[in-house]
Formats: C-alpha cells, sequence, structure tokens
C-alpha cells in the first residue's frame, strides 16, 4: 500500500497526506481526480455515472473493497465527495423534477437526488412557489443539500434543510430501497441521513416542503457597523424582525474597528413593495452571468495586501443605512453564483473554507475565535457572521442555537496550527464545525464537537456493517 496523492503542495503543514487516506500502490489509470470546492486533497476513483434507480444498484454491487460515495455537484470544500481508491458514484444524471403539489396548505415538490437548487428554483418560482432553504450557492443537488443538511441566512427563523424534507428514497448497503419519513417505521434512519454526509445510503429522490411566494424579489435593509461588539447587538435585538440576516465583517482590519461589518437583512417582497416595472413579471427569475474564471492566478494573490484593499473597498462601498431595497435572487442571496468557479482566484493550492458554531452564551470565546483569526496574518475576504437558531433532531446536523462564522482561508504555512488553535476555542466552548466545510479535522476533535457521534454510528452501523458507504472524510474522521 502507498499514500495517495494529496496533491502538488506537500510544504504547507495543511496538506500532508492523512494516514488515514491510502490507495492501492497501483494505481489503475481508469481513476479520475476528484476535489472537493476548496481544490483541495485530491484522491482518485473510479466515477461511475448514476441514471437510474437500477443503474445506482448495479454499482453498488459492483463495488469493491473500497467501497462508494455518492457525489452531487461537488460543493463541499472538502473530502466528503471522494473516495480514494474506490467508486464515486455521480448523481448529477438522476435530474428529474417527478411531481409539484401546489395546491393546498402544504404544496411540495418531489424530485430526484440530482436535480440542483438552481433547477429547482426555475421550476417552483412559475407556480409562485419558494424553497426554504438555500445556502449560499444553488450549484448544489438535492441529495447534497440533504446530506449536508445545508442551512441559509434564515436559520433563525426556518431551521436548516433538513427539517423541510418530508420523505425519501433511501439505497441501502443490502441493496434495498428504503422510503423514509421524520416519524416512520425507522426516524433514526432518516435522521442520520440528514447532515451524514452520504455514509447511510444513496438518497435517490426527496419530497420537500416548499413555501409559497408572491415574488422573485426581497426587500432589504442595509446597515454598516462600526466594529464586533455593535454588529453583534445589532444582530441580537434585531434579527428575529426579518427572515434572511447575514453579515460580512472584516477580517483584517485590527484596533478600534475590529469586526466592523455590513449587515443585510431582508423579507420576501410582495409584489405591492415592488417598483411598477416589476410587477409584470414578479416571478421572473433573475440571474445574470459574468463568465469563468480562469486557472490562471497565482498561489499568492490573495494576500494580506489585496485582501485589505478589497476590504476597505466593500465596507465604504455599502450604504451607512439604507432600509427598503428592492435586491433579486442573484444580488441578495448567491452573488458569487453570477461567476463561474470563482474559488480559481485561489490559485492552484486552494483555500479552506472554515466555518464554526458556539452557543450565544459563549459570546466571549467568539470573540477570541475573531481575533485570533484577525490578528492571525492569515487574511479572509469572504467573512459570513450568522447567527443560528434551533437544531434538528439529525445528530450529526451542525447548527445550533449559535454564533456561526465563515472565513475562507488561502491555503499557506501555519495555516493548520490557525486552525488547530480555533478548534480549540470552538470545542471549550461547546461548538462544533462545519463537516461539509471540513477537510482537516481529526477523529478525536470531531467527537469531542459532536456529541451525539455515538447516536449516528450506532444507525450507520446497524444498516451498513461493513462500511459499504464510505469516504476519503470518511476514513480521516473514523465514521
Amino acid at each position: 500500500m502507498s499514500w495517495v496523492r494529496m496533491s502538488d503542495f506537500p510544504d504547507t503543514d495543511l496538506m500532508r497526506p492523512s494516514p488515514l487516506v491510502e490507495t492501492p500502490a497501483a494505481i489503475p489509470p481508469e481513476l479520475v481526480e476528484l476535489h472537493g470546492f476548496g481544490r483541495t486533497a485530491t484522491t482518485r476513483s473510479h466515477l461511475a455515472q448514476i441514471d437510474s434507480v437500477a443503474g445506482a444498484i448495479s454499482a453498488l454491487r459492483k463495488a469493491g473493497d473500497r467501497g462508494v460515495v455518492p457525489r452531487g455537484l461537488g460543493s463541499s470544500y472538502g473530502d466528503a465527495a471522494q473516495n480514494a481508491g474506490g467508486t464515486t458514484l455521480d448523481l448529477t444524471n438522476l435530474n428529474q423534477i417527478l411531481q409539484v403539489e401546489a395546491d393546498g396548505e402544504s404544496p411540495t415538490v418531489t424530485a430526484q437526488a440530482g436535480v440542483s437548487l438552481d433547477a429547482l428554483m426555475k421550476a417552483l418560482l412559475p407556480f409562485g412557489l419558494w424553497i426554504p432553504v438555500l445556502p449560499g450557492t444553488r450549484q448544489v443537488t438535492i441529495g447534497g443539500a440533504i446530506g449536508a443538511d445545508v442551512h441559509g441566512k434564515n436559520h433563525h427563523t426556518q431551521g436548516s434543510f433538513g427539517t423541510h424534507v418530508r420523505s425519501l428514497d433511501l439505497l441501502t448497503a443490502d441493496g434495498d430501497v428504503r422510503t423514509l419519513t421524520p416519524a416512520g417505521d425507522d426516524p433514526d434512519l432518516f435522521w442520520a441521513t440528514v447532515g451524514g454526509m452520504g455514509l447511510t445510503g444513496v438518497i435517490l429522490q426527496a419530497t420537500i416542503a416548499v413555501q409559497r411566494t408572491e415574488s422573485a424579489y426581497f426587500v432589504v435593509d442595509t446597515q454598516r457597523c462600526g466594529d464586533l461588539d455593535e454588529l453583534m447587538a445589532t444582530m441580537s435585538q434585531g434579527d428575529e424582525d426579518y427572515t434572511y440576516s447575514v453579515a460580512w465583517f472584516d477580517a483584517v482590519t485590527r484596533g478600534k474597528h475590529l469586526g466592523r461589518a455590513v449587515l443585510t437583512r431582508g423579507n420576501k417582497a410582495k409584489v405591492a413593495d415592488l417598483p411598477v416595472k416589476l410587477r409584470t413579471e414578479p416571478l421572473k427569475f433573475v440571474a445574470p452571468s459574468y463568465g469563468t474564471v480562469p486557472e490562471v492566478f497565482p498561489n499568492r494573490m490573495i494576500n494580506r495586501a489585496t485582501v485589505k484593499a478589497f476590504s476597505e473597498l466593500w465596507f465604504r462601498k455599502a450604504p451607512k443605512h439604507k432600509v427598503g431595497e428592492i435586491q433579486n435572487i442573484t444580488s441578495f442571496f448567491h452573488p458569487l453564483d453570477s461567476v463561474t468557479d470563482w474559488n480559481n482566484v485561489y490559485g492552484s493550492n486552494g483555500f479552506l473554507q472554515y466555518q464554526f458554531v458556539v452557543p450565544f452564551s459563549e459570546h466571549e470565546a467568539f470573540r477570541r475565535c475573531v481575533h485570533l483569526i484577525v490578528g492571525s496574518g492569515h487574511p479572509s475576504f469572504l467573512n459570513v457572521l450568522k447567527r443560528f437558531g434551533p437544531g434538528d433532531p439529525a445528530p450529526l446536523s451542525f447548527p445550533m442555537p449559535g454564533w456561526t462564522l465563515t472565513v475562507d482561508l488561502p491555503i499557506s504555512e501555519g495555516l493548520d496550527r490557525l486552525c488547530t488553535s480555533l478548534d480549540e476555542l470552538v470545542v471549550g466552548a461547546g461548538g462544533g464545525c462545519y463537516l461539509a466545510k471540513d477537510s482537516r479535522l481529526g477523529p478525536e476533535t470531531l467527537r469531542q464537537m459532536y456529541p451525539r457521534l455515538d447516536d449516528f454510528l450506532a444507525v450507520r452501523h446497524r444498516v451498513d456493517p461493513d462500511s459499504m458507504f464510505t469516504s476519503d472524510l470518511a476514513r480521516r474522521l473514523r465514521l
């Protein structure tokens, strides 16, 4: 046996090969390279295109000792949808929207697992229907949204994606397809699948509760906050008045303006809220594209100087206080979706997205994390602060009531030490890191962050005693 090649940057402490990721010494030529959105930790596996339920069952039967893992659009940042030396099931061809129940008080949509949230949104808006939970990109499949139990700017009011799943069909390791509901014959398996990172089986299709909307626009209030204390106080006192709330904050400026931010909060717009020119097509999907970022950026493009310049510009261009602005989906929800492959700006080394949550009562630990990041010398320009509401029953679901912070950190020397120090603060505060973003945690740290890990493992071992479903993440974390 030999270690799998992790990437082309062995000098950084983050990129050392994990002893838990190994692949046969002679790598067959038919294996393909796969990585997450952060472009780190590349490994190679067989890639099986799944076009049908029968195809998924057949691929499962053909799987070797290295097992299988489902994969959608590859939007997880780390190694969750990779399987070094094994088989990766590409589900993006399972892309049919099967049924839309638009009548009645509880509308739903049933779709195959490979349908993207982007495609689903375009299909639902003409019915006046809205996906209840959207993460920071629409380029996520239904299966991926359930497997990572994604959350959005409205977690404090709407919870995470799994909360809105009414049923799902799961192909388990024994080759059976089970229809699961939150309170059906096997609720433990349902909730272990929600947030289970694809390790309980293959989600084939799901029925999702959706919401009604009069328009595809939002009424948005924007406010600049001069420092971290002002930002946290403003969000604590006012977020409940808004369905959606998110803050970009400056992660490089120190001193009295540390944590200065642009807070954006909004609600769905009714037709009466729109200017006259938008009322003729209130449900029009507006998603402009500004092209694709090529793979030409050097590894040091994102550095302290460029990030400081960006942060100064981004903060000052925002209005000090503006209320009632009408914004479309892309402007309010997904500005980065308008630029394909924007992650190329980090160069070939890629980047790590570190997202953690700590309870509201641990606001001092949260402040220490912010001070540590800002003072570390590791620059980040995409920094998001939100407030979570209550989590759902899924044992591996990430959200809990508390502060959650996300930073995008270019891969560079010393980054693992920074993240390890952050881990210690987060664990000490009773918080955790998000597995859909993770590419570096160890099994002991995971156990400290997820107190219900044994509940998940008990279900996983019951339905898959031989660990047919596995991944690089699963081996790294000993799941």
